[in-house]
């Protein structure tokens, strides 16, 4: 499923870069691809790649990452997918950010 991209500056991943060790838990958990360490430290390659699943905060040892699983416009392109109705969700951007 790489290259599936979603609805573009909605994600709600955030990556604290002093906080990251460069374990490159993120990268392997990913399955998007959205992580690369390089030089000690990950980096966000494409954030519109991104799920919203969470795995890679679950798996970050030190706190660097973050998301709102669940609550952004990817679940909003999904459930809308699934169910066949237009696409609703919180992530602030307004009614009609969808």
């Amino acid at each position: 499923m790489t290259g599936l991209r979603y609805l573009e500056g909605v994600v709600t991943l955030k990556l604290t870069e002093k906080k990251c060790v460069g374990c490159g838990l993120c990268a392997v958990v990913c399955p998007h691809g959205v992580f690369l360490v390089d030089e000690r430290k990950a980096r966000i390659l494409d954030r519109d790649l991104c799920i919203e699943c969470g795995a890679c905060a679950r798996n970050c040892p030190t706190g660097a990452l973050s998301v709102k699983v669940g609550v952004g416009c990817a679940t909003a392109v999904l459930h809308s997918w699934i169910s066949g109705g237009e696409p609703s969700c919180d992530c602030g951007n307004g009614p009609s950010c969808c």
